[in-house]
């Protein structure tokens, strides 16, 4: 009994963080962007300036999207958020005219430097 116990407590970290994750996209639906955001998105990063199909191949689908109140300027926008860990995780993407404009995030090497 000890012994499972250890087991699946040894576990926990990779079930808790998806460890084995399948491809969210095909290479031939990626081709066409630029080198540098196929790589982006191949090493599951976002970036600012990334459109929303590009963000859905680099992490998938969002927990919850929202639809935000127009910009002063009219432009249209939207809130995508990600948690992770039963909510403890959470990163806030807000996207203006549908490109990837602010992310906001608890969570370490999201935001890289």
């Amino acid at each position: 009994m000890k012994k499972y116990f250890l087991i699946l407590f040894a576990a926990l970290p990779l079930i808790l963080s998806g460890c084995v994750e399948s491809a969210r996209y095909s290479p031939e639906e990626i081709k066409a962007f630029p080198q540098p955001m196929q790589e982006k998105i191949k090493h599951g990063e976002i970036a600012a300036g990334m459109t929303h199909q590009q963000v859905r191949y680099a992490w998938g689908a969002p927990n919850t999207i929202n639809i935000l109140t127009p910009s002063e300027e009219g432009k249209y926008r939207e809130e995508w958020i990600y948690t992770k860990i039963g909510g403890f995780f959470k990163t806030q993407l807000i996207f203006v005219d549908g490109k990837l404009m602010h992310i906001v995030t608890n969570e370490p090497g999201v935001i890289k430097k």
